[in-house]
C-alpha cells in the first residue's frame, strides 16, 4: 500500500425470500426448471400491469429498520432502461431518486475487536434479471458459442444496500458483509444464500494519498459470490491500483470482473460505455405511501439483532468466537436460546449446537427433527453423569433423525453410563492388576498414563463406565 489510502464502498443485493415474485403471482423458488415459473406479467408482455408484493415492500421496511434507515413517506418505482437479453421487458423496474429506506448504519466489529459505525446511503427495491448460462468452458460471453437464458429469476424481489464509502481495507469490507448477512439472517427476509445468489456484492475501490480527503479514481468490481471472494478481490485490486499509481499509470473508471481461478479483476467495460439508463417513474404503479401505523407494526417484528445477540451470550460465559459461529445461523440461535431457556448451562449448549449438531445438519442437508429440549435434555444428562459424551453423541443422532427424546434413545441404546463405584471399583482393580507396567510409570511420576488405565477401564465396561469417576477410583487405589 505504501502512502495510499484505500477507499471502499459495497453495494450488495438481496433476493428476499417472498412466496412470489415481486409484481406478479409466479412462484419465487431456486433451482426450478428453467422457464417453468413465468407469466406475461414478468415476461413483459404488452398490455400486462406490474402489481406490487406487499410483504416484499414489508420486508425492506424491515430491512432498513434494522440498519436504523428513515422509511419515506413518499417514494417512487422508476424505470431503469437497458437491453440485455436476461432483460426480458427491456427495462427494469427500480427505486432512483426517492427509495424507500434513506440513510443508516450498521455497526461491524473488526478482527482487533474494536468496533466501527459504516453508514448506510440508502435500501431500495427493484426486480432482478433473469439468468444468462454462456455456452463455453469458462461460463463467460467472451469465448462462448452459444447461451440460454432463463427468466425464473426475472421479476424476483431484489432489495439494493448501498454502503457509503467508509471502509478502508479488504477486512473491514469483509467484516461488513459478514455483519449485513448475519442481520438478514436475523431478519428472516431472505436466505442469503450467496453460492445461489441470493446476496450478491459489488465493490468499489479507489486509492488516495494517505491523509488527504478528495476521492481518487473509482473502480467498480463484480461477481463476488462470497466474503472470501470478496476479500481477495478487494486486495488484488488494491494492489494493482498502488502498482499503477507507484509508476505513473492513471487509473481508469472501469467496471472490473473478479476471475476467482485467476485470482486477479479483469477489465469489462470502461466508464464510455456505461448505460444512459433513462430513468423515469413507472406509469403503472402508484406512489409507494407506507402507512406510519403499518411501519410502526413491522418495526415490532423486528427481533434482537446480531450485535445485541453476541454481547448477549458473551454475557451467558460464551467465548467471542462461539457466538459469532452461533449468531451467524438462525436455526442455531434457536436451539440455542430454547435450549437455555429449557435450564441448560450456555457454555455447553453452544458447545454442542455448533460442533455435533452443526454436523449433523450439514451432513443431513436438513434442521433434523432436534428441539431445543433434546439438547437441553443431552447437556444435563451429561452433567448429572447419566451418559457419556459418546454417549450422549449417540443419543443424538438418534434423535435428529427420529425426534425421539434423549432419555428414550439413551435407554433403547443401552447407553446410561455406569456410576456405581462398586462396578467401577471391580473393573479398576482388574485393570491395575492387568496393566503392572503402566501402574509403575504411574507412581513414578508420569501422570499421562492415567488416560492409558481409564481407557482400559471404558473398554471393560462397554463405553458405559462414568469416565470421571473411573479416573478417581484409579487415581486412589494408585495413590493409596
Amino acid at each position: 500500500m505504501g502512502d495510499y489510502e484505500a477507499v471502499i464502498g459495497l453495494e450488495c443485493h438481496v433476493e428476499l425470500s417472498t412466496a412470489t415474485k415481486m409484481f406478479c403471482s409466479c412462484a419465487n423458488v431456486f433451482g426450478a426448471e428453467p422457464n417453468t415459473h413465468t407469466c406475461p406479467v414478468c415476461l413483459g408482455h404488452p398490455g400486462t400491469l406490474p402489481v406490487p408484493n406487499r410483504e416484499a415492500i414489508a420486508r425492506i421496511i424491515k430491512i432498513g429498520l434494522a440498519l436504523g434507515c428513515d422509511i419515506a413517506p413518499h417514494s417512487l418505482f422508476h424505470r431503469k432502461n437497458y437491453f440485455y437479453p436476461d432483460m426480458p421487458k427491456n427495462y427494469q423496474i427500480s427505486q432512483y431518486d426517492l427509495p424507500i429506506c434513506v440513510g443508516g448504519s450498521l455497526d461491524i466489529e473488526l478482527p482487533d475487536g474494536t468496533t466501527k459505525t459504516v453508514g448506510i446511503t440508502r435500501v431500495h427495491m427493484e426486480e432482478d434479471t433473469g439468468k444468462t448460462q454462456h455456452g463455453s468452458e469458462s461460463g463467460r460471453i467472451h469465448d462462448a458459442t452459444h447461451a440460454s437464458i432463463d427468466f425464473n429469476r426475472a421479476g424476483v424481489p431484489l432489495v439494493e444496500c448501498v454502503s457509503e464509502p467508509d471502509m478502508r481495507s479488504p477486512e473491514e469490507a469483509a467484516a461488513y458483509l459478514r455483519e449485513l448477512r448475519a442481520t438478514l439472517e436475523s431478519l428472516d427476509v431472505s436466505d442469503v444464500k450467496m453460492e445461489e445468489g441470493s446476496l450478491r456484492c459489488d465493490a468499489n475501490v479507489s486509492l488516495r494519498p494517505a491523509g488527504t480527503d478528495a476521492f481518487g479514481t473509482k473502480v467498480e468490481i463484480k461477481n463476488m459470490n462470497s466474503i472470501r471472494s470478496l476479500e481477495r478481490a478487494l486486495v488484488y485490486e488494491i494492489s494493482r491500483q498502488a502498482e499503477a499509481l507507484d509508476t505513473g499509470v492513471p487509473i481508469v473508471q472501469e467496471t472490473r470482473h473478479w476471475d476467482e481461478d485467476a485470482g486477479a479483476t479483469k477489465s469489462m467495460r470502461s466508464k464510455e460505455e456505461a448505460f444512459d439508463y433513462r430513468y423515469f417513474p413507472e406509469p403503472d404503479i402508484p406512489a409507494l405511501e407506507p402507512d406510519p401505523a403499518w411501519v410502526d407494526a413491522i418495526r415490532a417484528t423486528v427481533p434482537e439483532l446480531p450485535r445485541a445477540r453476541r454481547e448477549r451470550y458473551e454475557r451467558l460465559g460464551v467465548k467471542p468466537d462461539l457466538a459469532r459461529v452461533l449468531v451467524g445461523d438462525r436455526g442455531s440461535v434457536a436451539l440455542f436460546d430454547g435450549a437455555v431457556a429449557a435450564g441448560a448451562e450456555p457454555v455447553a449448549a453452544a458447545n454442542w449446537v455448533t460442533q455435533d449438531v452443526a454436523a449433523l445438519r450439514n451432513a443431513a442437508g436438513n434442521e433434523g427433527a432436534l428441539e431445543a429440549q433434546h439438547l437441553a435434555d443431552v447437556v444435563r444428562m451429561i452433567a448429572e453423569g447419566t451418559v457419556s459424551n459418546a454417549g450422549a453423541k449417540q443419543a443424538l443422532e438418534a434423535s435428529f433423525e427420529t425426534g425421539e427424546p434423549i432419555a428414550q434413545a439413551v435407554e433403547r441404546l443401552g447407553l446410561t453410563q455406569v456410576s456405581d463405584t462398586g462396578t467401577l471399583g471391580a473393573l479398576a482393580d482388574q485393570v491395575i492388576a492387568e496393566n503392572p507396567d503402566v501402574v509403575q510409570k504411574f507412581r513414578d511420576g508420569k501422570e499421562g498414563v492415567i488416560g492409558f488405565l481409564v481407557g482400559q477401564l471404558m473398554q471393560k465396561a462397554a463405553g458405559a463406565a462414568n469416565p470421571k469417576l473411573a479416573q478417581e477410583l484409579l487415581r486412589e487405589r494408585l495413590q493409596g
